[in-house]
């Protein structure tokens, strides 16, 4: 029993986990508007742009996407397609979702790996990027391993679900 109770609670902590990094997204995505708004009326209206807003821009852009694949992913807000199989209750429609997370947890194992091979290298050298600020790789290059890594939680937390009697795909904690 107590396995399982185990497994309840570290299921919960990865669903906690996937709704406040896709909440924060949401936050990180307006502040890139709130910022590229301040740009266009520094332009326009003073005539006097900045030089932190394009690039501290992207970056908010790139670690907010990749906070909000796992939760996207479990608010099964990516592309299924469920022409044939409706039935989210069959047997196959089950294995067949199962099989699409599978690939995912694949993918993403060799996205965290890599990712992660090449935050450290940019770490340990000292990398910086090219740009005026001269901000550290290190920093853009975590979002990878980091988001990769929880959509990789998430896409077990989700075929724990499938073949859970108790829940159902479409029933989110």
């Amino acid at each position: 029993m107590r396995p399982f109770f185990v497994g309840i609670c570290m299921l919960k902590a990865i669903n906690s986990i996937s709704e406040f990094t896709g909440r924060l997204a949401a936050w990180l995505f307006f502040a890139v508007g709130f910022f590229i708004t301040y740009e266009v009326f520094m332009r326009h209206v003073f005539t006097m742009p900045t030089i932190w807003v394009d690039e501290v821009s992207r970056i908010i852009q790139i670690w907010a996407a990749y906070l909000a694949a796992a939760f996207a992913l479990k608010h099964r807000e990516m592309v299924v397609i469920d022409i044939v199989f409706r039935d989210e209750n069959s047997t196959i429609r089950k294995w067949l979702d199962s099989f699409a997370l599978v690939l995912i947890i694949i993918f993403c194992a060799v996205a965290v790996y890599y990712g992660f091979e090449l935050w450290l290298k940019s770490t340990l050298r000292g990398h910086t990027t090219d740009t005026y600020l001269a901000l550290p790789k290190w920093f853009t290059q975590a979002s990878i391993w980091v988001g990769f890594g929880l959509l990789l939680l998430q896409a077990i937390a989700e075929i724990s679900k499938i073949w859970t009697p108790a829940s159902s795909p479409t029933v989110h904690q």
